[in-house]
């Protein structure tokens, strides 16, 4: 008798500003699933925040006109719980294929936790910590990792007096330095500021983006730019750590253009294994690993960081960045490229964290939840 096959609902879209990096990322995983292993369900959520199954989903990823006619749309909280109800008895484990706002940031994987389905990747704390790059730092700085300086201000201190917030800014850090939004990913909304004149308009463009920012200071200084340096991880209670990779940008950092939008000779290089030391090599998948777990993450993420500029004489120092929960997943994408240059296939790596998921579910069915 043939075995069941697992039916994945692979859930993309979203509300956020990441809406189409994630299409691009579930086109592709949906083509690579294993077939003869897993049933695969298409789950698309629109700009709108509507929800599409079948035909529906698979016309938002491939960009044709929305039909007018939705095949499941939760338009308020009753539909929502009714549609998630449905997929607790239709599927067996979700792929939320989600970069973030609502879909990274813990959002979603509080809703499967309400439905009590399997899913991949880090739970609602997780998932929420590593979406919140000030949330996250003091995490890693508990943790005693290395990371540059920042300072975190609110968008509502920054429109009430954006001078006293400017001084506690140069207080604090020196430029060149960086602009972000605490709650975006892909490199939208940040800004590298060089000089005093370019700070407000950072700050007005990361701050429509999110209600926190963070500045950071820049590494290498002025006319000096830093090895970004990257890192997946694999795994739940025992992750484990990929080659390291190198990207050198396109432009001066590896921003959304640079990421997404720059091909043939203008785009940005990878570099899979980085040239490092072996020392170098086994501090920073260290600091990978226990990144991963002071965030308690889970299933995967791509740790990033940076690295000062060579110098004669010098030891160049590393710091932690950040961690993605879910990054970018196309079959070129750093974090599949850096587990195929490890040993796992872009096919394997997927049903690994497929399986991943369904353990990290049965793991949590041995707590109790009532006396």
């Amino acid at each position: 008798m043939a075995k069941k096959k697992l039916r994945i609902g692979v859930l993309f879209g979203g509300r956020s500003g990441e809406h189409e990096v994630s299409l691009l990322s579930a086109a592709s995983i949906l083509k690579a699933l294993d077939r003869s292993r897993f049933e695969i369900v298409p789950i698309a959520i629109t700009k709108a925040g509507q929800w599409l199954g079948g035909d529906s989903a698979r016309a938002l990823l491939s960009g044709e006109a929305q039909p007018l006619a939705l095949e499941a749309a939760a338009e308020s909280s009753t539909e929502l719980m009714r549609y998630s109800a449905a997929l607790t008895n239709a599927i067996d484990v979700i792929f939320p294929v989600l970069h973030g706002t609502f879909g990274e940031d813990g959002t979603i994987q509080g809703l499967l936790e309400l439905a009590d389905l399997p899913y991949v990747g880090s739970g609602v704390l997780g998932s929420a910590a590593g979406m919140d790059k000030d949330v996250m730092k003091r995490l890693f700085a508990a943790a005693g990792l290395p990371q540059t300086p920042h300072v975190a201000i609110t968008r509502s201190e920054w429109r009430a007096d954006p001078r006293r917030c400017q001084r506690e800014i140069e207080k604090a850090l020196s430029y060149p330095l960086f602009v972000k939004p605490a709650n975006l990913g892909s490199s939208v909304g940040i800004s590298k500021v060089k000089v005093r004149a370019e700070l407000a308009s950072a700050m007005d463009l990361a701050a429509s983006y999110d209600r926190k920012l963070v500045i950071e200071q820049g590494v290498g200084g002025p006319g000096a730019k830093p090895r970004e340096l990257e890192v997946a991880v694999l795994g739940n209670d025992a992750p484990e750590a990929s080659v390291i990779g190198e990207i050198i940008p396109a432009k001066e950092f590896y921003d959304y253009e640079a990421k997404y939008q720059l091909h043939g000779p203008d785009e940005s290089v990878s570099v899979i294994p980085a040239k490092l030391t072996a020392a170098q090599q086994k501090q920073i998948r260290a600091i990978a690993l226990a990144a991963f777990r002071a965030c308690d993450c889970a299933g995967l993420a791509r740790v990033d960081f940076l690295m000062e500029p060579a110098q004669k004489g010098f030891t160049p120092k590393v710091f932690l960045n950040e961690i993605n929960t879910m990054p970018g997943f196309t079959s070129i994408s750093m974090y599949p490229k850096l587990w195929q240059a490890s040993g796992l296939s872009y096919k394997e790596l997927l049903s690994r964290l497929v399986e991943l998921g369904m353990e990290r579910h049965a793991e949590k069915q041995a707590t109790a939840f009532s006396r």
